[in-house]
């Protein structure tokens, strides 16, 4: 389900409007072009809980949360996907709050706590640094016609303008697993991510030499605009300003229902080897 949902639709289609599922994730408004409804007045909540829990948001990532709830998912996928789901989640549960507090005898329930309190923390890291990749500002959002006729070369520049960097230290990147480096990442999907920093001299380079924006900036910062973004989107668009850059007049993006494209809706696009991919088995 992750290759599928991660590998396969986040990195071909980043941040394409309709077509990415990170863009919210199914829960959250996360760009002004999508339509505003109330439910999203709860959005500091839903996002609260999202990041307490992220293991187990991520591990729904594939669902298609909006289809569900929409009832527009196949029964029979969602069985299928959901019993996976259940058999990881379910196995993961034990080892932690049953199995290893088991072993730990009469100390069963500090190892309890100690393993639940590392997985909240682990979730709350994990959430701000991936949210921190995907949602500051300079991280663009396109839409379904911008992704029409696309080149290799228009993929490239897609996933410089669609992601964001956090800059830090050599410790802040180990902690992080180089996702600071998120520019590189969707550039090189394929790279180890302790090549990263490496690769981030020359790419930084190259947007400089072509006046290509490469948003980068401290954690907090990152973050900060990340959180601003999700409470403002929480009310409608006329009760906010936008921090975005103002499109030429006249080009305005319509705002887009929030129905994500399925497999076969979506068009057949390039990998960044070039080559042509289709089939997501």
């Amino acid at each position: 389900q992750w290759k599928h949902s991660h590998n396969y639709i986040h990195h071909q289609f980043t941040n394409v409007l309709g077509h990415d599922n990170d863009i919210g994730y199914g829960v959250l408004r996360m760009a002004r072009e999508q339509k505003w409804h109330p439910v999203n007045l709860g959005q500091p909540v839903y996002n609260a809980l999202l990041a307490g829990l992220f293991q187990w948001g991520v591990s729904l990532h594939d669902l298609d949360i909006e289809r569900v709830r929409k009832m527009e998912k196949d029964p029979k996928e969602m069985k299928r996907q959901l019993k996976q789901i259940f058999k990881k989640g379910r196995n993961q549960a034990l080892k932690d709050y049953v199995v290893y507090p088991a072993l730990a005898g009469k100390h069963w329930r500090t190892t309890l706590l100690a393993n639940a309190y590392a997985n909240f923390m682990r979730n709350i890291w994990s959430y701000v640094i991936i949210f921190c990749g995907h949602f500051p500002d300079g991280a663009v959002h396109f839409t379904e016609e911008e992704l029409e006729d696309e080149t290799r070369s228009e993929w490239y520049l897609r996933q410089v303008l669609g992601a964001a960097n956090f800059e830090g230290g050599p410790l802040l990147h180990v902690m992080s697993g180089s996702l600071g480096f998120q520019i590189e990442h969707h550039l090189f999907p394929d790279l180890p991510s302790n090549r990263y920093p490496e690769i981030a001299v020359k790419v930084q380079a190259l947007c400089a030499k072509y006046d290509i924006p490469y948003t980068t900036g401290p954690l907090h910062r990152q973050y900060g605009q990340t959180l601003r973004t999700i409470m403002k989107l929480s009310l409608p668009n006329h009760m906010t300003t936008s921090n975005d850059p103002r499109p030429p007049e006249g080009k305005e993006p319509a705002p887009i229902g929030r129905r994500r494209k399925t497999d076969a809706e979506r068009p057949a696009n390039r990998l960044e080897t070039g080559s042509w991919a289709r089939s997501v088995s």
